[in-house]
């Protein structure tokens, strides 16, 4: 399935029917007066969150979506049927902006939203009778609609997100601790869509970790895959860093982590006005050298050392190929993870 997380669409909630000018005409029942029903409300547009989705490709090919106009009222007092509701089913995590970037709608939790309300039905001639006007010929039309033109965001709602360099062995570690099977080969940006796991992290709980496309530098600036992905590290609990300790690819592994330091600083940096954004660099990290089985152990006890001294960081070492310290690892993650949920 393609991965999409961005998409706009014009939308728009039906408009009520209108009201129904009758009179009744019935043997043994001379002027039978004004018996026009109401007409029926138009639909609502809902959104619906569906955990069974991650992507908004639904809304790729068509653009405008619109729920069905309520039916005219009828003689006999006989109220129209309300339009039918248009339920557009979004995966969690979807933003619901205006035109201006405004959020509007943060479709988190499985359920319905209500998004525009259909019109109301105009009132039949029957509602206007009184004592001095006993046949109205007058009746409402019923209330138009409302219509947006909005821009649906997905963020991936993951409790851990795994970050790093390209072929820092991600998608590896992801196919180790879950069923999922993301792609894997040795070139950069093997990953070009956030691969999502859930992770068993006892008998009785579990998380859902996602694997995010490697980071370059002026990954903030939109380099690489930039910043259609970074947004999706935005609602996770803490993050699992790791770095290339083998550096099979040539470049020095403590720089990578100091280069997607700078590329979370510099993120944050884009997001400044915004009151409600929580800043990544102030997300728990668990830094993890990985690979170390190609790699001798000295090696691995230096980079530790100095990344500890250097940067104050107390890093793992672990083998995603062969599992050595992997499951140590999800142990703090999951840790930090239902911290956070007893706190929130």
């Amino acid at each position: 399935m393609k991965f999409v997380d961005e998409i706009s669409i014009l939308v728009s909630s039906g408009k009520g029917g209108p009201g129904a000018i009758s009179f009744l005409r019935a043997s043994m029942t001379p002027r039978g007066g004004p018996d026009g029903g109401d007409g029926g409300r138009g639909g609502h547009l809902v959104f619906r969150v569906n955990p069974q989705l991650n992507t908004l490709l639904n809304y790729r090919f068509k653009k405008r979506f619109a729920a069905d106009n309520g039916t005219p009222g009828g003689g006999r007092n006989m109220t129209g049927p309300d339009g039918q509701d248009l339920v557009l089913q979004v995966p969690p995590g979807t933003l619901v902006r205006a035109e201006d970037g405004t959020v509007l709608l943060d479709l988190k939790e499985p359920g319905d939203a209500v998004f525009l309300k259909g019109g109301r039905g105009g009132k039949g001639n029957w509602f206007f009778r009184t004592s001095t006007n006993q046949a109205p010929e007058k009746a409402q039309p019923g209330e138009q609609g409302e219509e947006r033109s909005i821009h649906l965001e997905l963020k991936l709602i993951a409790d851990v997100g795994v970050i790093g360099y390209p072929n820092a062995g991600k998608s590896t570690f992801i196919s180790r601790i879950s069923a999922a099977r993301p792609k894997i080969a040795d070139y950069p940006f093997t990953t070009l869509t956030p691969n999502l796991g859930v992770v068993r992290f006892d008998q009785d709980r579990s998380m859902v970790v996602a694997d995010i496309p490697g980071l370059v530098p002026g990954a903030s600036e939109g380099v690489g895959l930039g910043t259609q992905f970074l947004r999706h590290i935005e609602r996770t609990s803490c993050f699992i860093h790791l770095v290339d300790a083998s550096e099979a690819s040539g470049r020095d592994a403590l720089q990578d982590f100091r280069d997607i330091q700078n590329e979370l600083r510099a993120y944050d940096r884009t997001k400044d006005p915004d009151p409600d954004y929580v800043p990544l660099t102030n997300r728990r990290q668990i830094v993890a050298f990985n690979k170390i089985d190609a790699v001798a152990r000295d090696r691995v006890e230096e980079l530790q050392a100095r990344i500890k001294q250097e940067d104050g960081v107390d890093a793992r070492a672990i083998s995603a190929v062969t599992g050595q310290g992997v499951s140590e690892l999800i142990y703090e993650a999951g840790r930090i993870v239902f911290e956070q949920r007893s706190e929130d």
